[in-house]
């Protein structure tokens, strides 16, 4: 089976709808006109596979283990850790900071590779790796389908990611789409109901 490339990326999330306009609330709080929700072709189990396939390629290295942000990196860290055969775990947020639940661990000395499904402005990500250095692992680097960011993120560890689609965000206050009253909606999991 063939390695997937950037434009074999760029045409799944095509294919499948993935890359929606409109006026969006991202997790971190910041608003754009494009969000691009990856969990529209990680549904489908052959090609979550293939897209972890290919980001794992991007660190050779020996890893212990993956451990992803929820919820929408859960999918893409569980199958890149089957690539690198090893363990997959997540953080889940608690009063507004990445922790370890489910009786989840990292042991001192661990090589941890943090994955994303997409990387916006790499708040969360930077909570992740600084959670898996607290525990005295040895933080790899991280790993993301899509790097949304339009500078490079303020990550300390090597950033890999298998595209690259800048999109423009604009803090709340300053969103011209909420001047121009078009409606707001939350795709992603951090916000449940939409915003008023």
């Amino acid at each position: 089976m063939a390695s997937l490339g950037k434009l074999d990326i760029f045409g799944l999330l095509g294919e499948h709808g993935a890359v929606l306009s409109g006026h969006f609330r991202l997790s971190s709080g910041l608003h754009s006109s494009s969000y691009v929700q990856t969990a529209l072709i990680l549904q489908y189990p052959h090609i979550a596979s293939r897209i972890a396939k290919a980001l794992s390629l991007k660190f050779p290295q020996h890893i212990d283990c993956v451990c992803s942000p929820a919820m929408g990196a859960v999918v893409i860290g569980q199958e890149v850790a089957r690539a690198k055969k090893c363990r997959a775990i997540f953080t889940e947020k608690v009063g507004g900071a990445n922790i370890l639940r489910r009786d989840f661990h990292i042991e001192k000395g661990e090589k941890i590779l943090v994955v994303e499904d997409v990387l916006t402005t790499g708040r969360s990500t930077s909570e992740v790796v600084n959670l898996g250095r607290n525990y005295g692992a040895k933080v790899l680097g991280v790993g993301a389908i899509v790097d949304r960011t339009i500078s490079p993120p303020a990550l300390d560890v090597p950033f890999r990611s298998l595209i690259s689609y800048p999109l423009e965000v604009f803090p709340p206050e300053n969103c011209d789409l909420c001047k121009r009253g078009m409606p707001l909606t939350s795709p992603g999991s951090r916000y449940l109901e939409p915003a008023a």
